[in-house]
């Protein structure tokens, strides 16, 4: 017994080795996947654009409206930069911002004096109030309501032609002018048309949804579509971009989030903080999702209830003992290992004094026994044989001696 005080080789705790052998498959395929998530992103992000953008081939992008205006000899120029937006307005020139309310104020106002100076057309894309008092000064923005198949309800011949479109979104009115209002929901319109100087317009879209390439083909998005954007022979195509120099303020610092806006009014277009994301991360975000989860289940086959099964090799007794012993030792379960060693003790002597294997460990019926064949008296027996954990090491080795010694004597009488 006095092995179970020494470090025993026999421990059942993994060591490094092993827990490297039993990760590295699943940490190799996780390292693949990483790598093939990022690689695909890369790719991906390369060729592809954001909302609404005329070049992107995405459900939420624009390519099939700007092919089809393409088609009917409109053509199509992106500008990214505010500089480039204002020097391409001109009587023939439809302006179409995308994003008016991701111009910072002095932005919107720059692009209020060249557009109101110009004879053409100027598309506004779900501006907010904000956006709204700066652009088109006059018009009050309502609250958003959901986008559905509505009928155009005015005479604005575009409308007319078109017929039912996806219209909702921000809402628009302006008193006391003569703009034309479409598309009422729950009784405002969501698309408003009102003069400025000469042959000049503004025209006001609560959603772009008509827009997306996965809802063209329906309603009369596509009539509608060509309608407002193909009036003039050239379509400047606006995304505005936070990276744009004219998006800082004189002194350097941006200026974009003063004079009232909000954060709803900055997300009027219907775009959120995904849309910003390249289709291509968030695929490989999904996988890597998908891998961990697929791993999660691997992992948790082996729990469930325990079974016996046989060990393929033979133990022998003393190493079996000296597993259990070091495990007592590191566990610092002394009064286990005593109640092992009494329970076992008790066991045997029962065997040599005629007491049942069921009476073995019952006081009253084992300590009579034993003392009728021991000279050990029987407050002495029932502390060795039933008595309480020891208090150390020393105690719990000298308690193994005093029972070898007892079952010698028992054996022997």
């Amino acid at each position: 017994m006095t092995t179970a005080t020494a470090p025993s080789p026999t421990s059942t705790a993994p060591t490094p080795r092993q827990v490297w052998k039993r990760a590295r498959g699943l940490l190799i395929a996780l390292l693949i996947l990483v790598i093939a998530g990022i690689t695909f992103a890369a790719v991906r992000s390369g060729t592809n654009y954001g909302h609404l953008d005329p070049r992107s081939p995405d459900p939420k992008g624009s390519r099939a409206a700007a092919e089809l205006l393409k088609d009917r000899g409109v053509s199509v120029t992106v500008a990214t930069t505010l500089d480039e937006a204002t020097a391409a307005v001109g009587p023939d020139t439809t302006l179409l911002v995308t994003g008016p309310n991701l111009l910072t104020p002095s932005q919107q106002r720059r692009l209020h004096e060249a557009t109101s100076a110009s004879t053409g057309r100027t598309l506004l894309i779900a501006p907010g109030p904000a956006a709204v008092s700066r652009l088109a000064p006059g018009v009050r923005a309502e609250p958003h309501r959901p986008v559905s198949a509505i009928p155009p309800s005015c005479a604005l011949p575009a409308a007319r032609s078109a017929g039912t479109a996806d219209m909702g979104g921000i809402r628009y009115t302006a008193h006391g002018s003569t703009a034309t209002a479409c598309y009422p929901s729950d009784g405002t319109p969501s698309l408003l048309v009102r003069k400025e100087r000469g042959d000049g317009d503004t025209v006001l879209l609560g959603s772009p949804d008509f827009l997306h390439n996965e809802r063209l083909d329906q309603q009369g998005n596509a009539s509608l579509a060509l309608q407002l954007l193909g009036s003039r022979a050239h379509l400047v195509w606006y995304l505005p971009s936070l990276t744009d120099p004219s998006a800082t303020s004189d002194d350097g610092s941006p200026d974009g989030t003063d004079d009232g806006r909000t954060g709803e009014e900055t997300s009027g277009d219907g775009s959120d903080f995904l849309d910003l994301i390249p289709s291509g991360w968030l695929w490989g975000t999904l996988q890597l999702a998908l891998a961990a989860v697929l791993a999660a289940i691997w992992r948790s086959r082996r729990l469930g209830p325990l079974v016996m099964e046989r060990l393929p090799v033979s133990i022998r007794a003393s190493e079996s003992a000296e597993g259990r012993a070091g495990l007592y030792r590191k566990a610092n379960a002394r009064d286990r290992a005593a109640a092992s060693l009494r329970a076992a003790a008790r066991t045997r002597i029962a065997r040599l004094t005629g007491v049942t294997a069921r009476e073995a460990h019952t006081s009253h019926v084992l300590l009579p026994a034993v003392a009728a064949r021991t000279t050990t008296t029987d407050g002495e027996l029932s502390i060795l044989l039933f008595g309480p954990a020891p208090a150390d090491d020393a105690a719990l080795v000298l308690l193994a001696d005093h029972l070898d010694a007892l079952e010698r004597e028992v054996r022997t009488s």
